[in-house]
C-alpha cells in the first residue's frame, strides 16, 4: 500500500487548487457538470476517542469546509465509533439508509468494514477512505504518507541515540492496532531505518492504540530486558508513548531513553518540552481535514476535474488497486521545532503548552 506517484508538494497543494484556479473549474462537457447543487450531506465515521484529534480538529475543520465550499448550504452527520468496530458497521448502515450523498470513513476495522462499503457503492454512494485505508470499492483516499511517517519516527530515534548506537543498542518497539493498516505501514517504516543498525530486542502490537496495554506491554519489556539496557522505544504514537513512559518510570527509570511518538497531541507536546519524550510526528490535520472536504464536494458535484486534481498520487489496498488518493507529507517534532509547527499552525497556543507546571522547562528551550 506504499505510495506509488508523489507528484506535488501534499502541503501546499491543497491550499494552491483555488489559487491556480482549479477549485472554480468548470470546464466543458460532462465530466465537468455538477450532478448535484450545494444542498449536500456528507456522512462522516471516524474511529475512536481516545486520540483526542478526531473531535477537536478533524470534524470541526471537515464541517466548516464544506459549509464553506457550499455557501453554507452543505452539511456534515457525523459518528464517532469508539473504537468499536461493529457500532462503526451500523453507524454507516444507518447513514446508507438514509442516502447521504457521500460517506467519509476513517476505519476502525478496515478489513471488516469492506461489506459496508460495498453496500455503499452499491447503494450509489461514494466513499472516501479519511486517514486510514479502507477495503472495499473505496473511491478515494486521503492520508499521510504513512510508511514516511514510520521512516521519521525510526531515523529520528536513530539521531536521538547518536553515533554511539549499533547492533548492541536494545530498542523496544510498541506498534499500532493489528486491525489498522496505517499501523503496518508505520511498522515497516521504522523497521526499514531500524532494521540492522540496533537491535529490536521486543516488539508488541497494541490492540486498539490502547495506552494503557502499551504501559502493560513496555513493564513486560523492562523484565525481559532489565530497565538499563533500553536504549530508546519506538511507540507508534503518543497516547503508547504516554503509557511507555509510565511504565518505566514506575520500573525507577529516572534517566529516560528517547521514546518516538505520533499525532503531536498536546500531552505529548509537553512531555517533549520537559524531556520526557523526544518526538512526536506533526500532521498538519488541517490540510487532510480541508483536502478531504474538498475531495467529497467535488466528488458529490461531479467536478471531476477538481477532484483529479486533488487525487494526483495513487495507493493500493487488499482489495482494490491504483485508488486515486492524496497522501500528505509528515513533519518530526522536537524541542526545537514546536515554535514554528504546532504553535505556527494555530494547533496549540504558547499557553496551551505553557502551563504551570512546564512554564521553567519551555523558557529552557525558548519557547515563549
Amino acid at each position: 500500500m506504499r505510495r506509488i506517484a508523489m507528484s506535488v508538494a501534499a502541503s501546499t497543494m491543497t491550499l494552491s487548487l483555488a489559487g491556480c484556479g482549479v477549485l472554480g473549474a468548470t470546464g466543458s462537457g460532462a465530466s465537468a457538470s455538477p450532478s448535484k447543487g450545494d444542498d449536500i450531506t456528507v456522512g462522516l465515521l471516524l474511529p475512536e476517542k481516545a486520540n483526542t484529534r478526531y473531535d477537536r480538529f478533524d470534524y470541526p475543520i471537515i464541517k466548516s469546509k464544506v459549509a464553506e465550499l457550499t455557501g453554507k448550504k452543505g452539511k456534515v452527520e457525523y459518528a464517532n465509533a469508539d473504537a468499536d468496530a461493529s457500532r462503526q458497521a451500523s453507524q454507516m448502515q444507518k447513514m446508507i439508509d438514509e442516502k447521504v450523498d457521500l460517506i467519509m470513513i476513517d476505519a476502525v476495522d478496515s478489513h471488516s468494514i469492506a461489506d459496508e462499503v460495498k453496500k455503499a457503492k452499491d447503494a450509489g454512494i461514494p466513499v472516501i477512505a479519511y486517514d486510514r485505508l479502507a477495503e472495499g470499492p473505496i473511491d478515494a483516499y486521503v492520508s499521510f504518507d504513512n510508511e514516511l511517517v514510520g521512516e521519521v519516527q525510526g531515523r529520528t530515534l536513530l539521531e536521538a541515540l547518536g553515533s554511539g548506537a549499533d547492533t548492541s543498542s536494545k530498542v523496544v518497539m510498541v506498534n499500532g492496532s493489528p486491525t489498522d493498516p496505517n499501523a503496518k505501514q508505520f511498522k515497516q517504516g521504522a523497521l526499514s531505518e531500524l532494521t540492522g543498525k540496533v537491535t529490536i530486542a521486543e516488539t508488541y502490537d497494541t490492540t486498539d492504540w490502547k495506552p494503557e496495554l502499551a504501559e502493560t506491554e513496555m513493564a513486560k519489556a523492562i523484565a525481559a530486558i532489565g530497565k538499563s539496557n533500553i536504549a530508546g522505544v519506538y511507540a507508534a504514537n503518543d497516547g503508547m508513548a504516554g503509557g511507555v513512559i509510565k511504565a518505566l518510570k514506575a520500573a525507577g527509570v529516572t534517566s529516560l531513553p528517547p521514546v518516538t511518538g505520533q499525532d503531536a497531541e498536546l500531552d505529548a507536546v509537553q512531555r517533549i518540552v520537559a524531556g520526557e519524550q523526544y518526538m512526536s510526528v506533526y500532521k498538519a490535520y488541517p490540510d487532510e481535514a480541508q483536502a478531504a472536504a474538498q475531495m467529497a464536494v467535488a466528488k458529490v458535484q461531479g467536478k471531476d476535474i477538481q477532484f483529479d486534481a486533488l487525487t494526483q498520487d495513487k495507493v493500493d489496498s487488499p482489495t482494490i488497486k491504483s485508488i486515486p488518493a492524496k497522501l500528505i507529507q509528515p513533519v518530526a517534532l522536537t524541542k526545537g521545532n514546536i515554535k514554528s509547527t504546532v504553535v505556527a499552525d494555530g494547533i496549540y497556543t504558547v499557553g496551551d503548552i505553557c502551563t504551570a507546571k512546564y512554564k521553567a522547562a519551555c523558557l529552557a528551550i525558548g519557547l515563549k
